[in-house]
């Protein structure tokens, strides 16, 4: 007994090292930028901050809220994130639902039939031209439609479902409910940790989309943030390469503008995640290991 005491501590000890080792090596990046971006142009070029800010100024951060290509890509993002999520939640669960039933005729095939496209796909270019056919290049569809539902999370979803009581639908076939009546007043309100968990892919998914802006997307009206922030970037780069005292002072304050905008894409999804972390153990790991 003795002797399993204490590798118990020192396994926890070993462990407590470990997170904090995971800790720092996740947190010194986060602090560096946030205090990059809360610097001092001055400071920031001569490489002095690292971790704590020097001369702090509010400058950087009003610059970038007042910049109209910024407005425009927060403006164009949030918009991707409200209509994206709604249709992406409500296909990926009306299309769980049903496979989760177990009187559902064909069920094995369909089962079968969406795991099949986890693998098999035909490529970037068929894509393409599958969305320029449909005549969705330059409009918000590009950026919703094309991989908005995730077999993956479909699967997650049904293998959830199918842990709950059947008998409850059962029960509720009796009293003369119809599927979209079970689906919405049992079935639904029973799921909302896992509904919860596709909320915030969903959201973290169309934040951070620019891929799809990349391929689809030539009007810069269309852009969401993460493009308008790539376009900065190269802007400053450029400008950077061309020399000359005024194109030294532009490219030093794009190297600051990198860091807010970086702060500023990232805060709305670091806020809102605490709120959705303890629905991740009920939701996707019950979802993922039952069934």
């Amino acid at each position: 007994m003795v002797e399993n005491k204490g590798s118990d501590k020192v396994f926890n000890y070993v462990v407590l090292v470990l997170m904090l080792l995971f800790t720092a090596i996740t947190l010194v990046p986060l602090l560096f930028v946030l205090a990059n971006s809360f610097s001092s142009a001055d400071m920031v070029n001569k490489g002095a901050v690292f971790i704590i800010p020097k001369e702090v100024t509010f400058e950087n951060y009003v610059s970038v809220l007042t910049n109209s290509d910024i407005l425009m890509g927060f403006k164009n993002t949030f918009m991707y994130v409200v209509i994206g999520t709604v249709i992406q939640l409500f296909m990926q669960f009306t299309a769980a639902y049903p496979l989760s039933r177990k009187d559902l005729k064909g069920r094995s095939f369909f089962n079968i039939y969406f795991s099949l496209t986890m693998f098999v796909s035909g490529g970037m270019i068929p894509l393409f031209i599958v969305v320029k056919s449909l005549g969705m290049l330059n409009t918000i569809w590009a950026m919703i439609i094309p991989g908005c539902v995730s077999v993956f999370n479909i699967i997650v979803i049904r293998t959830f479902m199918q842990s709950l009581p059947w008998e409850l639908q059962e029960a509720a076939m009796l009293d003369g409910c119809g599927n979209i009546r079970i689906f919405i007043t049992i079935i639904l309100p029973l799921c909302r940790a896992v509904i919860a968990v596709m909320l915030l892919y969903a959201i973290v998914g169309y934040w951070n989309a620019y891929f799809n802006s990349l391929l689809y997307i030539t009007d810069r009206s269309l852009f969401p943030l993460q493009r308008v922030i790539q376009q900065l970037l190269v802007a400053n780069e450029m400008s950077g390469a061309m020399g000359g005292a005024g194109a030294g002072s532009q490219a030093l304050k794009g190297e600051v503008l990198k860091y807010v905008t970086i702060v500023v894409s990232s805060v709305p999804l670091i806020v809102m995640y605490p709120f959705f972390h303890k629905y991740f153990e009920t939701g996707l790991m019950v979802g993922s290991i039952k069934g």
